[in-house]
């Protein structure tokens, strides 16, 4: 292929290597120009154009994009109709794409005109997802280069396919030890369920029983001989020896254990066992939590007919750590050094509508705090930390708390229903909420020692992909005010009732919570009586 600048009347034939714009039209990149092409540009003033001229050796790009894509395709995989020297290959089936990577490497070293590229192997894939993508970069390739790429194609063995995932009737066994509630047995089942419908396979039956070695090799049986395969093992506890209750009980059943242990965080007390042709995944803790983990990485696999070997297995170490800490840099939100990693859309609701009756006759959200109002203390800390939108909540003396808080930036929502207790109050703020928010603190109007920076610690460690969708500040040990919650528990706590808040949504939750430590008290002290105001003088929030 000749490439460069030629006289405009001598270019008919050739491919327009750039863009132009005339008059009335416009001819892109890679035209082929036409004598009524010619006659327009040299109108247009255009002397000389950019072209690149094909010579007999020469593919032209959308055709050797063509035969690139068919010599890498295999089963579940098609290729689209070639584009200005690009011919995607796309996923018929969902599964999980299987590259074999020394050959791609070894087709990119043919020409520097003939690239591929493609997703990881085993990657989840649905179908009309993108797997792979052959490029042509210049205008052609040449004819010898393409054939070689065709002949390395055609080696046994494919070098892009999809192992389709395969129905399957999954057995799911959960464990518990003496007083474990089953509701939280039921979130557990929920969790894995959603896993096991979303890759297209069904839960045909689920048993629980003890956590011990007996009751759960009696369970592993009854599900085999049911039909179930694989077998999903969740236990009330985590396996950390093959000598542990879940892998006792496998070899107990006539079972094997052949891997305890994944290089991949979160995920690594995972167990790969087989009972008779079933397999059975030993499920570890985190698999709780929605966020990805080395147990959906093993699910995949086994439902696709793939079950990982042990080279497999130590090859996934490198990519491997899933898990973000806050002790090192967050990638996935690339904020700059310096910049709090803090969801831009964290709303707070202020709890102000209580009578106070410990009090006496004062509303103790009223009292001066070092000149300032209890409530209007407690708005600041929040409103210092940037936090917005902030809605307080009020019911009783409602007039005289939205004075105190007048010359403030915040919504004011009230609760008719306030007498109810701290449950109701909760309710109508979070209900006052706008669908754009993506967490919110839930904070107490009486508690003046709480600091912006208190606010601030709990939003740098928030991050619901990461499983830290309730963030708690605790002080020796000690949990306290105000709690950082993920939007997706809104809908939950706008239906609460009682006085005590959203506690109850926050042991059923517990693998969500994430606790914050703080240096001091601050957040564990509120105002409850005239004993625990007089003769206090801190500093501003």
């Amino acid at each position: 292929m000749k490439f460069g600048a030629v006289p405009a009347p001598d270019a008919a034939g050739t491919l327009l290597a750039h863009t132009l714009r005339l008059p009335h039209r416009i001819l892109k990149k890679g035209h082929e120009l036409t004598r009524g092409d010619l006659e327009e540009l040299a109108a247009a003033g255009y002397q000389e154009v950019v072209v690149a001229r094909l010579e007999e050796d020469d593919v032209p790009e959308d055709e050797a994009a063509s035969r690139l894509a068919a010599a890498v395709a295999g089963p579940g995989v098609r290729a689209s109709r070639a584009f200005t020297g690009r011919c995607n290959l796309v996923a018929e089936v969902q599964g999980l794409v299987l590259v074999d990577s020394a050959r791609v490497a070894r087709m990119n070293e043919i020409h520097e005109a003939i690239t591929l590229c493609t997703l990881p192997s085993r990657s989840l894939v649905r179908p009309g997802h993108l797997v792979a993508t052959a490029k042509v970069i210049p205008f052609a390739a040449p004819r010898n280069a393409v054939a070689a790429c065709e002949s390395a194609g055609s080696e046994e063995g494919f070098i892009v396919q999809v192992s389709g995932l395969r129905p399957h009737r999954v057995g799911v066994l959960l464990t518990r030890l003496p007083g474990t509630p089953e509701r939280l047995l039921d979130r557990a089942s929920q969790a894995l369920g959603t896993r096991v419908t979303a890759l297209g396979s069904t839960v045909h039956r689920e048993t629980r029983c003890d956590h011990a070695p007996g009751p759960v090799a009696q369970a592993l049986t009854k599900l085999v001989e049911s039909g179930c395969s694989p077998i999903l093992v969740l236990g009330a506890t985590a396996t950390v020896d093959r000598a542990d209750v879940i892998p006792t009980a496998v070899v107990e059943s006539g079972g094997e254990v052949d891997r305890f242990g994944l290089p991949v965080d979160p995920g690594n007390l995972l167990l790969l066992a087989r009972l008779e042709a079933v397999s059975v995944i030993g499920v570890p803790g985190c698999a709780r939590s929605p966020k990805p983990s080395g147990f959906d990485w093993a699910l995949r696999h086994v439902l696709a007919g793939l079950p990982p070997s042990i080279k497999e297995i130590a090859a996934m170490g490198a990519g491997g750590l899933l898990k973000e800490i806050s002790s090192r840099p967050q990638p996935r939100t690339s904020v700059p050094a310096g910049v709090r990693s803090a969801p831009r859309r964290i709303a707070a609701v202020v709890l102000a509508a209580g009578r106070s009756r410990r009090m006496g006759d004062s509303n103790k959200l009223l009292l001066p705090f070092d000149g300032t109002a209890l409530v209007a203390r407690v708005v600041d800390a929040v409103l210092s930390a940037g936090v917005a939108p902030v809605l307080v909540v009020t019911g009783h003396d409602r007039d005289a708390v939205a004075g105190a808080l007048s010359d403030r930036d915040v919504q004011f929502v009230e609760n008719p229903h306030h007498q109810e207790g701290l449950s109701s109050s909760i309710r109508a703020g979070v209900r006052a909420l706008r669908d754009d928010v993506d967490g919110a603190f839930i904070c107490l109007g009486d508690m003046p020692w709480v600091r912006s920076s208190h606010i601030e610690r709990l939003l740098e460690a928030f991050d619901p992909t990461e499983g830290r969708s309730i963030c708690v500040p605790v002080h020796e040990r000690k949990r306290g005010h105000p709690v950082l919650w993920a939007s997706h528990f809104f809908p939950v706590m706008a239906q609460l009732s009682g006085d005590v808040g959203a506690r109850d949504l926050m042991v059923e939750n517990a693998e969500c919570v994430h606790e914050v430590a703080m240096e001091d008290d601050g957040i564990l002290r509120d105002v409850d009586t005239p004993d625990s105001l007089p003769g206090v003088s801190e500093g501003g929030p």
